[in-house]
């Protein structure tokens, strides 16, 4: 079984960044672990590194490093119900955060009825 390398501390100041130029405040991120599979066909459950936040309307979001410079993003008010880019997996740690900050200000945009619905 391959094993994940941690968040680096570069990696977590990408992702603090964009969350200050995003909201104009500190967030708190939280850095936890996550079993998953990192391939459809896997039998088995690979302990990968996670980054989470909660934005101020209670929407979560989370960032898995499944790989070196791989990392996979969605986010959920409900735990039943996870959202995400439309796109599997991205190389680039900044275009997965803001990515993922679009889909979830295009999601409640729809919410509100200020964008049609796809």
């Amino acid at each position: 079984m391959d094993s994940v390398p941690d968040i680096t501390d570069t990696e977590n100041w990408v992702v603090k960044t964009t969350l200050r130029e995003r909201y104009r405040r500190e967030v708190e991120i939280q850095l936890a672990d996550a079993e998953i599979r990192r391939h459809p066909a896997d039998r088995e459950l690979t302990v990968c590194p996670v980054i989470l936040w909660q934005a101020d309307d209670g929407c979560n979001f989370v960032i898995v490093k499944v790989g070196e410079r791989q990392y996979r993003g969605q986010f959920f008010y409900k735990p039943y119900k996870q959202m995400g880019t439309g796109i599997d997996e991205y190389d680039d740690l900044a275009e997965c955060t803001v990515s993922l900050l679009q889909a979830q200000a295009d999601h409640a945009a729809e919410q509100r009825g200020d964008l049609p619905s796809r």
